[in-house]
Formats: C-alpha cells, structure tokens, sequence
C-alpha cells in the first residue's frame, strides 16, 4: 500500500471520528438556546418582574445604567469570546434552577441580553435579545 492511500484512509478516519463525536455532542448539550429554554426564560420574566427584569416596571432600562460602549457591543456576538472585564450577572435562582442543566455552558446576564457562554473556551455560543427589555 502507498504512503498516500494509508493518509488517506487516516484522514477519512480521523474525520469521521471527529464527526461522530461532533454530533453526539450535539445532542447532549447544544451550543445555542432551544426552543424550550427560550419560552422557559420568557414565561419567567413575564411571571417574575423584579431587579431583573426593570423593564417590566415601565418599559424602560435600569435608570442611571449606561449601555456597553460601540467597540464591547460589536464585540458580543456568537462566536467570539465574551469581551474581558466586561459586567455580568448570573440569572435568578428560580429561573436557573427551572432550566435544564448545562455542563460546559453558563448563563448570564450581560447588558440586558441572557447570553450562553461556554465555560471552557468563553465563547458565546447564543445571544437572546430583548428578553429582559422587550420594546
């Protein structure tokens, strides 16, 4: 057999391995919002106006809280890492403990957005807009 058939027959087994497991994994934890998580966080705010959710106490945000500056904005987005330093809050405890557990992946609250970052690598995996200030 020739040095070339035998990497290629490693390629094509290295590839489908990562495949597999790149799909097993997705199956367990996802790297965005499902559907359900969505309407579980929504019917939480909606039932549990407080700190959390300012803008369900008159439609607007938090008084006296700055919005994040351009640069920082443009840089919170799926498939970047969550910006350094940037202010973030984890969600509340009757919401987190209602959701469907995550391993490698958290919640939090960043600039009224709930965003899932995965905790190994920072990255943002999936951003929900409007959630906490619904215009």
């Amino acid at each position: 057999m020739s040095w070339f058939r035998s990497l290629t027959i490693l390629v094509a087994v290295v590839s489908g391995t990562i495949s597999l497991a790149w799909a097993d994994g997705d199956q367990h934890s996802p790297p965005a919002f499902t559907e359900a998580e969505k309407r579980m966080i929504e019917e939480y705010i909606l039932e549990h106006p407080g700190p959390h959710n300012p803008g369900a106490h008159g439609g607007q945000k938090a008084k006296g809280k700055k919005p994040l500056p351009p640069g920082i904005a443009k840089n919170l987005a799926r498939g970047k890492p969550l910006p350094p330093g940037i202010a973030k809050h984890y969600l509340p405890e009757g919401l987190s403990a209602e959701l469907p557990r995550r391993p490698g992946y958290e919640r939090v609250i960043v600039d009224g957005r709930i965003i899932l970052i995965e905790v190994a690598t920072g990255i943002v995996r999936d951003i929900l807009e409007d959630v906490l200030f619904p215009d």
